[in-house]
Parts: C-alpha cells; structure tokens; sequence
C-alpha cells in the first residue's frame, strides 16, 4: 500500500484538533498543528503575539515544522498519516494579513505534497477564542476562504467535511479515504 499523508485544514475553531485526537484514540497516527507550540515558545521568550508581531519569522518557523513533519510522517510505520494544518495554510495565512514571503514558501508547497486533503467549515456555534485563537469568527470566514483558495491553487481538491458530531466527521474521514 503506498503511503497515505491526509491533511486536515479549516480555519480557526472549526473542530481540526477534536478530530485529530479522535483519530489518535482510535488507534490512528497522527500530527498535532504546530502553531501553539510556536506561540508558546515565543511568549517565553516574551513576545506575546509572534504571529502578529513577527509574521515573517512566525511562518518561516511554521513552514520549517510542518516540512518536518512531512518527513516525519513519510517515514512513519503506518501506511496512513493524519496532520493537522499543511504547508500550504502558511501561505494562505500570509495571504489573509497581506504579507508578502519568500519564493521558497512557494517551492516548499509544491515539492510536499499530501494525498488527500478534508477541510472543515467555519462553524459559529463549535467556535471559541482562547489565548493561541485571537481571530473572531468573522475573521476565521475569511482565513477558510484564503485556505480554500491556496490549496485549490496547488492543485488539491479539498473534500468538505460535514457538520456533525465528531464521531460522524471521523467516521465521514475514514470511510472517504477507504473508498
């Protein structure tokens, strides 16, 4: 069976990580979105906000994770591979705040490239704002639409996934990609 890497992408609080977690309580190898973690590492080191305040030096760390993660997930045991957020939401991202980046962004997305990709819609009633999640939901509109004009960009065709419970979501996940 050939290898399997399946991102799962949606704007802020549209579900990516409960799904993600009910996939790893299923037994499913997964990656976990990196951007806290970048957040967390930059607020010690006392910048509050890196992705506003340093949205260059905020993607560049995000593009250099998720390439990692890429390679990590190629050489995984398991046949298939979830990954919460790809390489190309750092691109959709710069789009939305306007931000220009460099042309390896660019090379980067096209020389990693996933088998699937299921995108979650914004969903008003699921959305909450936390201390890593500033946008508000309007906002989180507007980065699903510049999500869906990246990867389209690239070429994917992005597979919606439905508003449901998360069992239902996964359920809907693991019965498209076995089809």
């Amino acid at each position: 069976m050939q290898k399997e890497i399946i991102v799962i992408i949606g704007g802020p609080g549209t579900g990516k990580t409960t799904i993600i977690d009910g996939l790893v309580a299923k037994g499913h190898c997964c990656y976990p979105e990196i951007s806290r973690e970048v957040t967390m590492e930059a607020k010690k080191q006392g910048i509050e906000q890196l992705f506003l305040e340093k949205p260059l030096l905020f993607s560049e760390l995000l593009l250099e994770g998720r390439i990692k993660q890429f390679y990590n997930a190629q050489n995984e045991a398991h046949n298939v591979v979830f990954i919460d957020r790809g390489i190309p939401d750092v691109l959709a991202y710069m789009h939305y705040i306007g931000d220009s980046y460099p042309a390896s962004f660019d090379v980067a997305c096209k020389e990693h490239t996933y088998s699937k990709i299921f995108i979650l819609p914004p969903w008003e009633e699921i959305y909450i704002s936390d201390d890593a999640r500033y946008e508000n939901f309007e906002q989180a509109k507007l980065i699903h639409s510049h999500l869906i004009e990246t990867y389209k960009n690239y070429g994917y065709d992005l597979i919606e996934v439905p508003k449901d419970t998360m069992e239902n979501r996964i359920h809907f996940i693991l019965n498209t990609i076995s089809n």
